[in-house]
């Protein structure tokens, strides 16, 4: 069951999804905020797996929330605000719900987050390998051969030593089938396989002479990686 909090900074949309998410059977709001703060030091107690998340709020806004913390559960925005769209699916946003919306929206969003979560949940069982459709083919493929993963709209290349595999995934879901602590997320666009590192600079990286961008907002899971594993 997906586990989740609500922030937002109006009682009454709050209260929505309150509504909405008893609803939804695999979910279980456990707490509502409409001070952020709060929220925060709430998950520093309490982690969850999926926040619905405001965007305008005072104070804080949710997009820099999400940014101050270090670990990211999924989140869908919650807003009455179109302008940040972009923005929120490049901090990897399962969904963008518009205010005011309806059951059924909100439970397409919610199914889109089970689907992820189940997708993480997937690589518990400590398989050292993942198998990866291209075409009607399906190729295993082991995650110590894994370099680094590039995505390409609705593709992802999975880039290995002597070859590079095409795959029909989005960023996100690569992401939740891969080991959290072999590879790491570096840009909207990237995910490296941290023992694969070979050099960490500012706003890029190097692996096996790629270079590589780090995005501004992922360059905390790479000073987590330098504290971790002493790459540099």
């Amino acid at each position: 069951m997906l586990t989740a909090i609500a922030i937002d900074d109006e009682p009454l949309a709050l209260e929505v999804v309150r509504s909405h998410a008893a609803k939804v059977p695999f979910l279980n709001l456990r707490a509502g905020f409409t001070d952020a703060f709060k929220a925060m030091e709430f998950l520093q107690h309490e982690p969850v797996d999926l926040l619905f998340l405001d965007i305008k709020m005072p104070d804080i806004s949710g997009i820099d929330l999400l940014t101050c913390l270090s670990k990211k559960p999924l989140v869908i925005f919650t807003t009455a605000y179109s302008e940040h769209a972009v923005e929120s699916f490049e901090l990897d946003a399962i969904d963008y719900l518009l205010k005011p919306f309806a059951l059924a929206r909100f439970i397409k969003a919610c199914n889109k987050a089970n689907e992820i979560y189940t997708l993480r949940g997937s690589t518990t069982d400590k398989k050292d390998y993942l198998f990866l459709k291209t075409g009607y083919e399906q190729i295993r493929v082991s995650f110590a051969d894994i370099h680094y993963l590039e995505a390409t709209g609705n593709y992802v290349n999975f880039v290995l030593r002597d070859k590079t595999i095409l795959s029909r995934l989005t960023i996100t879901e690569a992401e939740a089938l891969l080991p959290t602590d072999q590879f790491i997320r570096i840009h909207r666009s990237f995910i490296a396989a941290k023992n694969k590192i070979d050099k960490i600079e500012r706003h890029q990286l190097q692996i096996n002479g790629a270079v590589l961008p780090v995005g501004s907002s992922y360059y905390q899971n790479i000073n987590l990686v330098n504290k971790t594993d002493r790459l540099v």
